[in-house]
């Protein structure tokens, strides 16, 4: 593996319609060469980039180191082609190993197969050389290893986060259908949420959108609170660096002067959404209340923004149509002077809110195709228009 000082070749992995974003959050970290692709970016930096970039990136769900990349036009060629590797540069036959495979295109269509065919080339090239095999654990490997194969092009990568990196380490207790948190600062960041106004989620479930939006007020690095990753198991891991770009971070951290708020209407659910802003230790910037989003109106006259994540009706019984219909009707006659974004895949449903967005996203909430949209509403005139985020 390089020495921290030298900049190499890595891929960031997002979601559909993230790329920009996630491009964006690298370039100001500090990343070099940064190119846009279909749910990932590539980028340059060092050993401590690459910590940076796992501990600070929000729309980022892995950061891969790509080792080698090469032609395979069938799994015999695949096979000889990681043997040819040198795989004692990240591991030995003591070394645990575990591997994912994602591939696109006519040659290779069984990504499991993949995996399986390069988890044998390098079982048996130890094997072969010593005698012994290094040892397969899918759960909590030493090493894991990303095969991406894209037609006939093989692109083999250390994956350094571990656990997809949206699993932040704060949310302990979630409701019936959570958003992904990687997902929740991706949508607050396409709505142009930086933390300069006061942000209202009414439908705040366990609060992941509610938690993300402080952090990105404040600054916070996104994967603060995560237990471990992927990078701290291999041989040139570097605990006082990861230290220096731990601090360093926590330096950018900001005050926030507006509010945070969260509604719902189940108790049970504000207990467990309070458990996680505990947990995030984010008490002081977000506050919980047990209210129905169709009784509320808005406080004050200040600008307000707000971010949500209604039921689709895909896992929570809801009569759709009417449900979409209040919204749109509580925006209009309590909410003046707001800008409200939600993301929704029940289009259908969409056609109810009666307003007319003035910007819709197409994006996925995992395999859901889904609308982002965005309803502008003003203070009794269009004077009062606040500035478009």
């Amino acid at each position: 593996m390089s020495e921290h000082s030298q900049n190499f070749k890595m891929v960031a992995k997002t979601f559909f319609g993230f790329e920009k974003i996630l491009a964006n959050e690298l370039r100001n970290l500090g990343a070099g060469n940064v190119e846009i692709g279909v749910r990932n970016v590539s980028f340059e930096g060092d050993k401590g980039f690459m910590y940076k970039a796992n501990l600070c990136c929000r729309t980022a769900i892995k950061i891969l180191k790509p080792i080698a990349e090469f032609r395979a036009m069938n799994e015999d060629e695949l096979y000889r082609r990681v043997q040819k590797m040198n795989l004692r540069a990240f591991m030995n036959v003591k070394t645990t190993f575990a591997i994912n495979a994602t591939v696109s295109g006519d040659i290779f269509t069984h990504s499991q197969y993949v995996a399986f065919k390069v988890k044998d080339a390098i079982v048996d090239k130890f094997r072969k050389e010593e005698d012994v095999r290094p040892d397969v654990d899918v759960k909590h490997p030493d090493v894991r290893i990303n095969v991406h194969i894209q037609g006939y092009w093989c692109t083999i990568s250390l994956d350094s986060s571990g656990a997809s990196l949206h699993h932040r380490g704060y949310r302990t207790q979630t409701n019936i259908a959570p958003i992904n948190e990687a997902l929740a600062a991706g949508l607050l960041l396409m709505s142009g949420w930086e933390g300069q106004s006061d942000l209202l989620d009414p439908m705040c479930g366990s609060g992941t959108m509610l938690i993300e939006a402080a952090m990105i007020a404040a600054n916070v690095p996104a994967n603060l609170n995560r237990k471990e990753f992927a990078f701290e198991k291999w041989d040139d891991w570097d605990p006082d660096l990861y230290e220096l770009i731990e601090s360093s971070a926590l330096k950018k951290v900001r005050d926030f002067k507006y509010k945070i708020t969260g509604y719902d209407k189940a108790p049970s659910v504000i207990s467990k959404a309070r458990d996680n802003i505990k947990n995030a230790q984010l008490e002081d910037f977000i506050t919980v209340e047990e209210a129905n989003f169709f009784e509320s109106k808005k406080e004050g006259n200040d600008f307000l923004q707000l971010v949500f994540n209604p039921p689709y009706g895909e896992r929570l019984p809801i009569a759709m149509e009417e449900f979409y219909a209040q919204i749109g009707d509580t925006l209009k006659t309590s909410y003046p002077g707001s800008h409200a974004w939600f993301i929704t895949s029940n289009m259908e449903a969409l056609k109810h809110v009666g307003l007319r967005p003035s910007r819709k996203i197409k994006l996925y909430n995992g395999s859901l195709e889904s609308r982002f949209v965005k309803y502008e509403m003003y203070e009794g005139s269009r004077k009062a228009k606040h500035q478009d985020s």
